[in-house]
């Protein structure tokens, strides 16, 4: 196989109590170097609050692994200083094509309007993520990056989590004050703690092909359900950078993985889709088995869980990945907060409170979708193929065809840290921030690139007769005028307005994660300042 890619090795450094029977101290200790601790890494570092990150290997991911990254997730990105970096590597889409045996039977476009920095997805492999955040994580001076740093024992206490961790040189213990459990599926901490997930996994199994070619398929998703090249099974294809085209082949329980890996069946799977006039090399094989599951709880004490360590979903819909690092974007600022003693350790909770629903929403999409591409009986094939034939000829069955219900940010509704009232606005408290573009100064920006950098911030739109609240001493305030005005962004296309649903003279607190904690129709400082004790868990 052709290496499109070439692994970086980072360096072992000896930790400085290897060897020594006292135990190192540190106030936050994140597990696992992937996508989603190095995201959370950077977050705490992003607000001055250092860490260590424990890897038991030394590079980034092998293979491609995760590719389609949804568009908060590239809008975290963008806050940690890393979305441009996706926009210009990446494969950017909005596009996709339903084919049902050997014809189309519709296409979508998942972000019809205008006025957004990012699309509504960027295809990208995972370990280029990886690299790049492993640069700023480094570049920060705060996150202390131990490679080849295994843990082997893991003891969750009140006071944090107590460690003992392998290295070249011998072993060391590490004491926790906070434990974040960033190391995926197969989770040492979650081993460690005895927790058991709650769910399914799914009696199917998928065929990972990437390969190199140079094809003239545009930049879309296209799924097939029952092609005449993989009769009776579905296929899905996307495009990533550098010539690389991922295919996921639908095989059935009852495959074998090991000989579905074996590079010749894999080239005829590929040449029977493709033709046989086309070239290709096959860059990375593998195979998975479907999971929807999570834990009961994320919060267990000083030790929390994170990503595919608290919850894991099938990867139609993207919802794996992005969800993770929406875990990451929901917890950053809350521990950094309790850290600094802005805000009690109850804030917390909240994790779970908001982040329990959102995997359980991912969970539910994604079941669904499952049970749609493979359906378990005779009358559910039966529901599923009398859905396709109509959706060719009919929109309104289109809805009802489940190829992957694609990756969506959670609003965070019946969260505790919201606000009551606004419930039925265009955004209401918990739901993600709406990026839209604005003027300032005269430059072309984008609102979302003021948000979230400075803490809470007070988002204010102010008009004729109207001018914007003053926030309480220390929080952000960011005015959006619907003119050009000395101190204002310039809401010029009038999206600001429109996409938050405001009207002069109001306002919205707008949480460090760019999460709507509350919204004012007549802002006084005495509603902002309880607004703003409740979104950081404490009595008004």
């Amino acid at each position: 196989m052709p290496a499109t890619y070439q692994n970086p090795r980072y360096a072992y450094r000896r930790p400085g109590f290897v060897g020594r029977a006292a135990a190192e101290e540190a106030p936050v200790v994140i597990l696992g170097g992937g996508v989603v601790g190095l995201t959370l890494a950077l977050d705490l570092a992003r607000r001055g609050t250092a860490c260590i990150l424990l890897d038991e290997d030394d590079t980034v991911s092998f293979g491609s692994r995760a590719i389609c990254w949804a568009k908060r997730t590239l809008e975290i990105m963008g806050r940690l200083g890393l979305g441009g970096r996706f926009l210009e590597k990446g494969v950017r889409w909005n596009h996709g094509r339903v084919h049902v045996r050997d014809r189309e039977a519709y296409a979508f476009d998942l972000l019809p309007e205008q006025g957004h920095e990012y699309p509504a997805f960027v295809n990208l492999q995972q370990y280029h993520a990886e690299a790049w955040l492993v640069a700023a994580c480094t570049a920060t001076g705060l996150v202390d990056l131990r490679w080849r740093n295994k843990v082997t024992a893991l003891d969750n206490r009140a006071d944090g989590a107590r460690l003992t961790v392998e290295t070249p040189d011998g072993a060391y213990r590490l004491h926790a004050q906070w434990l974040l459990a960033c190391d995926g599926a197969r989770s040492t901490a979650r081993e460690a703690l005895g927790l058991p997930f709650l769910g399914q996994v799914f009696r199917d199994r998928f065929l990972i092909a990437d390969i190199v070619m140079r094809g003239d398929f545009p930049a879309e998703r296209r799924f097939w359900f029952d092609p005449p090249f993989h009769p009776g099974q579905s296929v899905l294809l996307h495009k990533q950078p550098d010539d690389v085209w991922r295919i996921d082949f639908q095989l059935g329980w009852d495959a074998d993985p090991e000989a579905e890996k074996q590079p010749e069946r894999v080239r005829a799977r590929v040449a029977a889709m493709l033709g046989p006039d086309v070239p290709f090399a096959l860059d990375w094989v593998s195979v998975y088995t479907f999971r929807c599951r999570r834990l009961e709880r994320f919060r267990h004490g000083r030790t929390l869980f994170v990503g595919d360590s608290a919850h894991q979903v099938s990867p139609f819909g993207a919802r794996g990945g992005n969800g993770g690092v929406q875990d990451a974007d929901n917890l950053g600022w809350k521990l950094a907060a309790v850290l600094a003693g802005q805000a009690p350790e109850a804030l917390l909770d909240s994790y779970d409170a908001e982040r329990i629903p959102a995997a359980e929403e991912n969970i539910l999409n994604s079941t669904r979708s499952t049970d749609f591409i493979t359906p378990k009986s005779e009358a559910a094939r039966a529901y599923r193929d009398a859905v396709l034939a109509l959706s060719a000829r009919h929109a309104l069955a289109r809805p009802l065809v489940n190829s992957g219900r694609l990756s969506r940010p959670a609003v965070l509704r019946g969260s505790p840290l919201n606000s009551p009232g606004g419930e039925a606005a265009a955004l209401p408290p918990g739901a993600p921030g709406a990026d839209a573009p604005v003027l300032e100064r005269g430059r072309p920006d984008w609102l979302l690139r003021h948000l979230g950098t400075n803490g809470f911030t007070l988002l204010a739109l102010a008009g004729e007769g109207a001018p914007a609240p003053h926030p309480p001493p220390g929080m952000a305030r960011l005015v959006v005028g619907e003119t050009e005005t000395t101190g204002a962004v310039f809401d010029h296309a009038g999206l600001v307005a429109a996409r938050w649903g405001l009207a002069p003279g109001q306002a919205v607190l707008v949480r460090p994660d760019q999460h709507v904690a509350a919204r004012f129709d007549r802002p006084t400082p005495e509603a902002i300042a309880a607004a703003h004790a409740r979104a950081l868990g404490r009595p008004a």
